[in-house]
């Protein structure tokens, strides 16, 4: 009995019937003005639901009436963009004045017929009931008393749910609204990708330049070096904290643009820190890096940073050959460094993956593995 009673004493419920009165409000309106012509608004509805706009009201109205417990109700509220949009919502104008008729009509003369039945059984007269023309007065129709208000129960629910499916069909998203919504959700996934990839590299970094400058120091006994280390701890610590803040602040504001992102242009800093930590690095520059576009720039310079960390990570203060070319259209970038004793690789973690990952997505390719004695990395990088 309770499960029942449920759906009673839901706002849903009460919702959709209100729903479904509105438009039979605007008929009797029509009805007041024109008497006795119904179906002419039946055929200015054909005109009215052509309009872009009335698919955006009539999606609003859908969504917060009849499935408002439903974030994802699966109901456009965009205006139409194409005619199959504008003739769904024709279609659904039609549909919502038909089943409003049937609301009005069931919620009129089913509580009458309970009052005409408790009448019969009371030996009274019919009134202008057309569900009762047939009966006579008789003490017997005093049981069907609850009926008619069971069934008109049972309409309020039929007909609320009969509406909101129309609605979920005939004001659901087009096909193009769906594609839209698949890539603005695929965008936003490679974003979080990306941005986990940014603190795995930039974060990262500063944590293995930290811990090799911290365990030199501590060795090496010579109060300059230490003094050096140091402040190649704190300079890589406060380009950390500030690439945090700056993902924190995408995370934290989802529309906010990605900006200030550091680009191939700064990769002195990161020759620099690797030297500070012990690494020799031959770097050989050609090319005009500042008309790298930004994609590409911005991505070499992450793929240089994780490239450079292996090899403090895995190799030590090794010597570094880094090469940077410009030309012919293309972005070429390598690091080379002496392979570990016993031949080990320079890492297979999720850095090796994420510069390949990084390279693929701009339409070039990355090369890692050893390569005459040493490790290598090699992506490049098309400019077109």
């Amino acid at each position: 009995m309770v499960r029942l009673l449920r759906p009673f004493v839901r706002g849903t419920t009460y919702t959709r019937l209100l729903h479904l009165f509105v438009p039979v409000l605007l008929l009797g309106v029509w009805l007041y003005v024109f008497p006795n012509r119904y179906w002419p608004i039946t055929v200015l509805l054909i005109p009215v639901g052509l309009i872009p706009a009335v698919r955006r009201g009539e999606g609003l109205q859908a969504r917060f009436m009849l499935v408002p417990d439903e974030p994802e109700a699966g109901i456009s509220v965009a205006p139409s963009a194409t005619w199959r949009d504008r003739l769904r919502t024709v279609v659904w104008l039609q549909a919502r004045f038909l089943l409003g008729g049937a609301t009005v009509f069931a919620a009129v003369w089913l509580p009458v017929s309970a009052v005409d039945l408790a009448g019969l059984a009371l030996g009274g007269a019919v009134s202008d009931n057309p569900l009762l023309t047939w009966a006579r007065p008789h003490w017997a129709y005093a049981f069907l008393v609850p009926v008619p208000l069971l069934v008109f129960a049972g309409a309020v629910l039929v007909l609320g749910a009969a509406v909101a499916g129309l609605a979920r069909r005939l004001l659901g998203p087009s096909p193009a609204e769906r594609l839209a919504v698949l890539e603005e959700r695929t965008e936003h996934l490679m974003e979080r990708t990306r941005i986990a990839r940014e603190l795995h590299d930039s974060i990262g970094h500063a944590l293995t330049v930290a811990v090799v400058q911290a365990a030199a120091a501590r060795t090496a006994g010579d109060p300059a070096f230490t003094d050096r280390a140091l402040t190649a701890i704190e300079e890589t610590g406060r380009t950390a904290l500030e690439d945090l803040e700056r993902v924190l602040g995408v995370l934290r504001e989802s529309g906010r643009p990605v900006s200030g992102r550091p680009t191939l242009v700064d990769a002195d800093r990161l020759l620099e820190s690797a030297r500070a930590s012990g690494a020799t690095v031959d770097a050989e520059v050609s090319g005009p890096l500042e008309t790298v576009p930004g994609p590409a720039s911005r991505e070499g310079y992450r793929i240089l940073q994780e490239a450079l960390t292996n090899v403090l990570r895995h190799a030590g203060a090794v010597p570094v050959r880094v090469r940077i070319v410009v030309a012919g259209g293309a972005l070429d970038l390598e690091v080379r460094n002496p392979l570990p004793p016993g031949g080990r690789s320079a890492g297979r973690g999720s850095g090796l993956r994420g510069m390949s990952e990084r390279a693929a997505l701009l339409g070039g390719r990355a090369r890692v593995g050893p390569d005459e004695g040493d490790w290598r990395i090699r992506v490049v990088l098309p400019l077109g």
